[in-house]
């Protein structure tokens, strides 16, 4: 039997190398200059490695996964992986998106059953964002499993601290199986104020903060955000061979709108957008990857000189279905931006946000609910740009509560 799980393991490795390769063979404007992780070698997430003789730490202990369709060995779902090797999985905790993701942001996400393992699925998302004291009461811990995209605003990290929270409240352990944050390799934009904390930003952390979500799990613990300082019993399953200055490329999209390593590397920047009367491309084939709105305009001349800081496109956002089924502008056409053969830079960057701003009615660029402030985690940003201030003496703002993070930081780079 010993020999059949190594060859298992083996053979595990070897599709999962081969998927990496096989699935994202071209590379995004984004990333031509940098090396792929994919391609290191010997390279395993948290999840392979987990797997190993080498972390034989389950036992006969009753576990919840905490995971989606991000949550894979190879090309198979680490909740079958493990109830195949014995583990004692008794139930699913699911994050925004679903187990399988297939919801839009900010969908209503129910309970229900995992039809190919019939194991009984616990939505973390909507009223019940924290495991119950009786959710935890049949298991001994929680597997958490999710691929994060490396902002603030991904709401991933807050249901990890949500499950650390009820592991701590309720004497459970906790189990971070790492993977690669495709936004690891810089830190960038303001941190986030406590006077706007919410479930799209916890913490107090820039928008950008380059850890992974083990490195973020163990930072979340000793600096003792969880409520009443409490820490939870964590023990954090590290990846093998990682480079944190690699690009690697998603071998499973994280949520239905981040389909492409473009739309991943414009997400920290464009994600403002949401607190705006301004599109991300929701309800067409390329979110995140293009910016617009009906009342979008550019001069003749600028036009001419081509300023705009990327392709001028039109577009026309129509719902779709677990993608996004009531898109902003539905049915409208929009005039705007095409990004997605735009080199990206390691920056949180403001271009895209100024120039919409001065080329829309100023009065109605911002939505009337302060979704922009909770996004930025400042009213400062709003404020800025409606009194003209350049990007430059915007990034000089922050600078003071980004360096103090950075200094923080450092206490939990693992690789």
């Amino acid at each position: 039997m010993k020999q059949l799980a190594q060859i298992g393991a083996l053979l595990v490795a070897i599709l999962s190398q081969l998927l990496f390769s096989c699935c994202h063979a071209q590379q995004s404007p984004a990333q031509d200059s940098q090396p792929s992780q994919n391609n290191a070698e010997a390279f395993e997430t948290g999840a392979q490695r987990v797997l190993s003789e080498e972390f034989a730490i389950f036992g006969d202990l009753r576990y919840a996964v905490c995971g989606n369709q991000s949550s894979l060995v190879g090309n198979t779902h680490l909740v079958d992986t493990l109830i195949a090797r014995g583990v004692n999985v008794v139930k699913i905790f699911c994050p925004e998106h679903g187990f399988r993701g297939n919801a839009e942001a900010g969908a209503t996400i129910s309970n229900g059953k995992d039809e190919r393992t019939g194991l009984p699925i616990v939505s973390l998302y909507g009223k019940n964002k924290k495991p119950t004291a009786n959710q935890m009461s049949d298991i001994d811990g929680v597997i958490f499993d999710l691929q994060d995209v490396g902002c603030r605003f991904y709401t991933y990290i807050s249901t990890l601290h949500y499950v650390m929270e009820a592991c701590a409240e309720n004497g459970k352990s906790c189990i971070v199986l790492d993977r690669p944050n495709p936004n690891c390799h810089y830190v960038d934009g303001p941190v986030l104020e406590p006077k706007y904390k919410s479930f799209i930003g916890m913490h107090p952390v820039p928008v950008v903060y380059g850890l992974t979500i083990g490195e973020y799990a163990k930072m979340i613990n000793s600096e003792r955000w969880l409520k009443d300082s409490m820490r939870c019993t964590l023990t954090v399953v590290p990846m093998l061979n990682y480079n944190r200055d690699s690009i690697y490329q998603l071998p499973i999209a994280p949520s239905p709108n981040l389909q492409t390593p473009q739309s991943i590397a414009l997400y920290p920047s464009l994600c403002l957008f949401e607190g705006t009367n301004i599109s991300v491309g929701r309800g067409t084939e390329t979110p995140f990857e293009i910016i617009g709105a009906p009342q979008y305009k550019v001069s003749d001349m600028e036009s001419q000189r081509g300023d705009e800081p990327g392709q001028h496109i039109s577009f026309t956002p129509k719902p779709i279905k677990g993608v996004s089924e009531n898109p902003p502008f539905k049915g409208q056409k929009c005039n705007g931006i095409d990004l997605s053969h735009n080199k990206v830079e390691a920056c949180f960057d403001l271009t895209y946000l100024l120039w919409m701003y001065n080329h829309t009615p100023k009065d109605s660029f911002f939505k009337k609910t302060n979704s922009f402030e909770l996004l930025a985690g400042t009213d400062k940003l709003r404020k800025q740009i409606q009194q003209g201030f350049s990007e430059e003496e915007i990034r000089e703002s922050w600078q003071p509560a980004l360096d103090r993070y950075k200094r923080i930081r450092k206490k939990y780079i693992m690789y």
